[in-house]
């Protein structure tokens, strides 16, 4: 199923009020997970695209905040229930949940707000240290070897290693999108493939392990103007870890230079 389709039927339980989200529904299916629940970029976008039906369109997406409680089940119906906890004049501020067999699976606070008169302006200082795509390093999809939702996206690597081979770096870093362009290319695209990158810690692993993202932060720094089919930089490195949580963080870009967005998660490791 195409990405845009799932995004279409989170848009549309969005769209519904309060009481009725409680018994609309949705599915994925099983080619979208990563183990045994949904992967975790696919979930995280699905609560942002419905949240964002019951926010005006002048207020842009300033941060959004993830915690993944529990699996989300491939082919089982779960419902998205969305709270407007606070609208003020400027911010609106939202909390999302993916609901399924009566549990809480996925919890989403974000923040929206519109731009507002201000004498403080501070640039950018950031810079991306990417070298241009070259889409002959675009990794393969490998059935029973990779996660299943990797058939949906292409990574082009360019700093770190591969998962799993005792790597002395923890950075990472590299190009990434979906493998069949959407309409537009837009925050919820940008939500799901930054979250395709492994944790920057699996590839100091000496051999295969389980690593789990408990949460997960990103901030934008503008609304995005791309193109559907262009590139997306990733870099990413870890800040600290120890007694088996890391912490990292890293930075999206347009594929011409421009920081669109912040990321930052705390990952637990089972090695």
């Amino acid at each position: 199923m195409h990405f845009d389709q799932l995004l279409q039927q989170a848009a549309l339980i969005g769209k519904l009020p309060l009481p009725e989200q409680a018994t609309a529904t949705m599915q994925f299916p099983a080619n979208w997970c990563q183990g045994r629940t949904a992967f975790g970029g696919l979930s995280a976008s699905l609560l942002y695209q419905a949240m964002r039906q019951q926010i005006e369109p002048s207020r842009r997406l300033l941060s959004i905040s993830t915690n993944f409680v529990g699996p989300l089940l491939a082919d089982t119906d779960f419902s998205l229930h969305i709270e407007i906890l606070r609208e003020g004049k400027s911010s609106t501020q939202v909390l999302a949940k993916a609901v399924q067999n009566n549990q809480v699976s996925v919890v989403v606070q974000a923040c929206f707000a519109k731009s507002r008169d201000s004498a403080i302006n501070v640039p950018i200082t950031k810079a991306m240290s990417l070298k241009p795509v070259n889409e002959r390093h675009t990794l393969p999809f490998q059935a029973g070897v990779m996660p299943e939702f990797f058939q949906h996206v292409d990574l082009c690597p360019q700093q770190g290693s591969m998962p799993f081979t005792a790597a002395q770096t923890s950075h990472l870093g590299g190009w990434m999108k979906l493998k069949q362009s959407p309409a537009q290319l837009s925050e919820a695209h940008i939500i799901a493939l930054t979250d395709a990158w492994p944790p920057t810690l699996l590839q100091m692993f000496s051999q295969p392990a389980p690593a789990s993202s408990m949460s997960w932060y990103l901030e934008f720094v503008q609304t995005p103007q791309l193109s559907a089919g262009e590139w997306l930089g990733f870099e990413a490195i870890t800040h600290h870890c120890k007694d088996g949580y890391g912490l990292e963080d890293g930075c999206i870009w347009s594929q011409s230079g421009e920081l669109l967005a912040l990321t930052r998660q705390t990952v637990a490791l089972f090695d």
